[in-house]
């Protein structure tokens, strides 16, 4: 049977694990200073619950009772969780964190302290008795620390559709993927708040569960987040962005000149008429067959800055990477057509894929079934 205190000698094994990994990561010298922040804030919040769970197995705390485990639990997960959340964030916005982003964890951590302390010393009972002030007490501390997580989730999603914008309108083909575990480490957070005051007031089955299921997270948290940071992810994103700030500028630029000669819309009919020229001769030549073409690349074989590339897919509803995968499908089944006896990876290299993987992967994705299957399809 498990019990409380083997799943407690768990987790500060997990955490110091943990700790350890982000402690020696392999080439975080080489990651931006954001990142490395983000590496030592990550690594404090998994110090900091070795720490908690160490106490809580070292002084028995559940036994003696609720107040004493509650009251570490808000001391100790609060600026955990603020310090996790705080590396994503730092990832997502390459440090550029507002006010609230840097002190509304600290916030939360003070005021929920002041409240306990205040409660512990005026109940008129000796120090840490589980008492109907203390119990209000921390149920509010337990409410604030939801909402701190809430605002971090709000910070972090709205910072995670800017990422995913600038790589859809950056990369030939779907990087959608290398951000996944950043979606879910959002989600997890989240649920994290929701999950920790059951388990620090509840008791039984059900707390062992949730504990199971914190562990489980944190170690995904922490180890995806290690693994991101030593891959070419954080230099694809870097890239991505640094694009979209310089197709914003272009915006600014030709906005400005535009208004100077007339009052009249950038992207006129005129315009949109000339853009739709070039793009047809670049089609015509086949230019979107090339491997590994970027958005700023396209735009200067088009003949076309990348803003106005960017607003003509923008008026079309379709992004740079959906247009090009979309693109290269249709080639690839004229392709097929033309010569069922190629192999995937020749189609792959006629058309611009970068492998027979993303052949498939794309060609399913647009059309929701394999090249095999379509090609049956055209058969019968």
């Amino acid at each position: 049977m498990v019990t409380l205190q083997m799943m407690q000698f768990t987790a500060v094994v997990l955490m110091l694990l943990l700790t350890v990994k982000l402690l020696l990561l392999p080439g975080w010298r080489t990651v931006s200073r954001e990142a490395q922040q983000a590496r030592w804030l990550m690594a404090g919040g998994t110090a900091l619950l070795v720490l908690h769970f160490a106490l809580q197995l070292t002084l028995g705390l559940r036994q003696l009772g609720v107040t004493q485990s509650v009251m570490l639990n808000l001391a100790m997960l609060i600026p955990a969780s603020y310090f996790f959340a705080r590396a994503v964030l730092l990832l997502q916005r390459r440090g550029r964190l507002s006010l609230a982003d840097r002190w509304m964890g600290p916030a939360v951590w003070m005021v929920t302290m002041a409240m306990l302390a205040v409660a512990a010393l005026t109940d008129g009972q000796p120090l840490l008795s589980d008492t109907q002030e203390l119990r209000l007490a921390e149920k509010a501390g337990a409410v604030l620390y939801m909402l701190m997580q809430g605002y971090y989730t709000w910070r972090q999603s709205v910072s995670l559709v800017a990422m995913r914008h600038a790589l859809s309108n950056y990369y030939d083909r779907d990087t959608d993927g290398m951000l996944r575990w950043m979606q879910y480490s959002i989600i997890g957070l989240m649920l994290l708040a929701l999950m920790v005051p059951v388990a620090i007031f509840g008791s039984g089955a059900w707390m062992l569960i949730i504990a199971f299921a914190i562990y489980f997270f944190l170690f995904y948290l922490v180890d995806s987040f290690c693994f991101y940071l030593t891959s070419p992810a954080p230099g694809r994103m870097e890239a991505a962005e640094q694009n979209a700030a310089e197709v914003e500028e272009e915006e600014k630029l030709e906005n400005s000149k535009n208004k100077t000669l007339k009052d009249t819309a950038v992207l006129s009919h005129e315009v949109m008429s000339e853009v739709e020229a070039a793009v047809e001769a670049w089609l015509a030549r086949g230019g979107y067959r090339q491997t590994g073409l970027l958005q700023p690349m396209a735009a200067q074989e088009i003949g076309i800055s990348r803003y106005r590339l960017t607003a003509w897919l923008h008026q079309r509803g379709v992004k740079y990477t959906e247009w090009i995968a979309q693109l290269r499908v249709e080639e690839a089944k004229r392709v097929m057509a033309e010569h069922p006896e190629w192999s995937n990876d020749a189609v792959a290299q006629h058309c611009g894929f970068a492998d027979r993987t993303v052949l498939q992967r794309t060609f399913k994705n647009v059309e929701g079934i394999t090249p095999q299957k379509y090609l049956e399809n055209q058969s019968k």
